[in-house]
C-alpha cells in the first residue's frame, strides 16, 4: 500500500473514541468525535496553496485530503472542532516514505511539515517536530471500516501524553460515493452482458 491508497482507504466519515493518558500528571481522559476525510486531487487549489506555503513544487504532491473534526473531551466538556489539509510528498526513491505537509499542526496551530513512512504491514507512521515538542502517530486498518490510531506527544523538558483512538466508518466521503456511482454506471448490467 502506498500513501495514496492509504488516503483513499481513509476517505469517509468516522466515529472516533479516544483515550489519552497525561503521563506527567498521572491522569487520563476520554473523548469522542466525528471525523470526515475528503480526498483532494493534487490539482485542488487547497493542495497547491499548501505546497506553495511550504515552498514545495505542487507537481510533486501525491494527493491531498481535507480532515474535518467535531468532538468533545471529558475534562472540559467543550466542543473541539476544526479542519486541516494534508498533502503527502513521496520520496522519488521510495514511495513508501516522504514528507507530510499540514495546514495546521496537531500540537501547534500553525502550518507544519513532518515525515511519513508506510511499513510492510501497511501501518502509516507520522513524525512531526514542532518548536517545543515532538509527536509520533501510527495508524492502521484492522478492517476496511475499522481504523486504529496510537500517538505520543513529548514536550522538550519531559511532559508527555499518549493517546489511543478506535475509529469506525459511518459512511463514505462524497468523492468516494461519486466515484463508486461512476464506476457502477460504466459497468454493463448483467442482462446486457448475457444478451
Amino acid at each position: 500500500m502506498d500513501i495514496v491508497e492509504f488516503f483513499q482507504q481513509s476517505a469517509g466519515k468516522w466515529s472516533s473514541m479516544r483515550t489519552s493518558h497525561h503521563l506527567a500528571f498521572k491522569q487520563q481522559e476520554a473523548g469522542k468525535s466525528n471525523i470526515q476525510i475528503e480526498l483532494l486531487d493534487k490539482t485542488d487549489p487547497a493542495v497547491i496553496q499548501l505546497c506553495e506555503q511550504h515552498n514545495v513544487d505542487p507537481a510533486t504532491a501525491s494527493c491531498g485530503a481535507r480532515v474535518t473534526w467535531d468532538g468533545t473531551m471529558d475534562w472540559d466538556k467543550e466542543k473541539h472542532d476544526g479542519s486541516t489539509v494534508l498533502v503527502p510528498i513521496a520520496d522519488p526513491e521510495n514511495p513508501q516514505e516522504g514528507k507530510l505537509l499540514r495546514e495546521m499542526g496537531y500540537a501547534e496551530k500553525a502550518p507544519v511539515a513532518g515525515s511519513y513512512h508506510i511499513n510492510d504491514s501497511n501501518e502509516l507512521t507520522l513524525v512531526t517536530e514542532y518548536e517545543s515538542m515532538y509527536s509520533k502517530e501510527r495508524l492502521w486498518f484492522e478492517s476496511p471500516n475499522v481504523r486504529l490510531r496510537h500517538s505520543i506527544l513529548k514536550r522538550f523538558g519531559g511532559f508527555s501524553m499518549a493517546s489511543f483512538c478506535s475509529e469506525i466508518r459511518l459512511g463514505v466521503a462524497q468523492a468516494a460515493e461519486q466515484q463508486a456511482t461512476e464506476q457502477a454506471a460504466e459497468q454493463p448490467s448483467d442482462a446486457a452482458a448475457n444478451a
